[in-house]
């Protein structure tokens, strides 16, 4: 069996007009003028890279929540009582 890899390409088909999901050519080159930006590609790129740091978690999911042997050994381990709030140890 033969495998072969992906191209590091994309075919993009824009949409006539803008909608909640797409975007027109003329859109995307106006962008680029408005950016800089020497291509439509590097807007896509740009677009790309914001929507990734926007939605995608900047670090590994945790366990969940502590257990309560995890608790009690924290709690035994910072003595209780002793801490006033941060706001009458301000004034």
């Amino acid at each position: 069996m033969t495998t072969t890899a992906k191209p590091d390409q994309l075919l993009l088909r824009f949409r006539s007009t803008d909608t909640q999901n797409g975007i027109s050519r003329s859109t995307v080159e106006k962008l680029a003028e408005y950016l800089g930006f020497t291509g439509e590609t590097q807007v896509i790129h740009y677009a790309l890279r914001k929507l990734a740091k926007e939605v995608l978690p900047a670090y590994e999911a945790d366990d969940g929540e502590l257990t309560p042997t995890q608790l009690a050994a924290i709690r035994k381990a910072v003595p209780q009582g002793r801490a006033k709030s941060v706001k009458s140890s301000l004034f």
